[in-house]
């Protein structure tokens, strides 16, 4: 299985950086490069488990109001929900399958800037130009085998603005609504919007700063591909009009 995951996944990140570094002689740039061909990889994916979230939020107001009617009546409650979820042809699990499968590549990419430039050039292809060091420093100041504080906190906001986002898009589609009393995984998701992001500067305080450019901008392309699907299903529910199946018509 070790092995399999490093043909797959860890070896030809490794080695796509390294034709990166090769063109561009700037660690910096080559991370940023390969940010953005890793998201376009998994831009499908990401796409999907947007569109289910999007999905999950424009029926939460429906989940709400059978809570509210059924009470503490687990059995009908469950069946209800996994109805409604029928009803309008929504997979509760298709928000985070993609998610997981994402996560070996993500993986690999954490492996190979912590540790790869430097311990793991025997796993560049033979018919690869191997350099012989990296220079870790980008754009003539800033060294990226050590914390870059900015970095850090640019990470950090840019975690929070993903989960505004998605937290902003909820409180609109229940606008005019008769709002339940917030429930515990409501206020979790609130918490989590603000925890997040601080996890992210302090571990960016510590991992050096391949890795937090790395996350960065990875964040910065998802905060992209979210306000893309969310104009698409905008302008969706502006065609369809509210006599769709659930406030118009989500993104199928």
């Amino acid at each position: 299985m070790q092995n399999l995951y490093q043909l797959i996944c860890y070896q030809p990140i490794l080695n796509v950086l390294v034709i990166l570094y090769n063109t561009t002689a700037d660690l910096g740039i080559s991370i940023i490069l390969l940010t953005v061909i890793i998201k376009l990889v998994l831009w499908p994916l990401s796409q999907k488990a947007i569109k289910s979230q999007t999905e999950l939020q424009a029926v939460q107001p429906k989940i709400d109001e059978l809570k509210k009617r059924l009470g503490d009546n687990k059995a009908e409650l469950g069946k209800a929900t996994m109805d409604l979820y029928k009803e309008h042809k929504i997979n509760p699990l298709s928000s985070c399958l993609p998610l997981l499968i994402q996560l070996p590549f993500l993986f690999a990419v954490f492996r190979v800037l912590r540790s790869g430039l430097t311990q793991d050039l025997g796993y560049v292809y033979s018919f690869l130009p191997k350099p012989e060091h990296f220079q870790a420093i980008s754009l003539g100041f800033m060294d990226l085998s050590k914390p870059v504080i900015v970095l850090a906190f640019l990470a950090g906001a840019a975690q929070f603005i993903q989960a505004k986002m998605m937290l902003a898009k909820q409180k609109k589609a229940n606008i005019g609504k008769e709002q339940p009393e917030e429930n515990m995984a409501a206020i979790m998701n609130k918490q989590m919007t603000y925890i997040f992001p601080v996890m992210t500067i302090v571990f960016g305080f510590t991992l050096p700063g391949g890795l937090t450019l790395y996350w960065f901008m990875f964040t910065a392309l998802t905060i992209l591909q979210q306000y893309l699907v969310l104009k698409i299903s905008k302008n969706k529910q502006i065609i369809s009009g509210p006599s769709g199946p659930i406030e118009g018509e989500i993104i199928k």
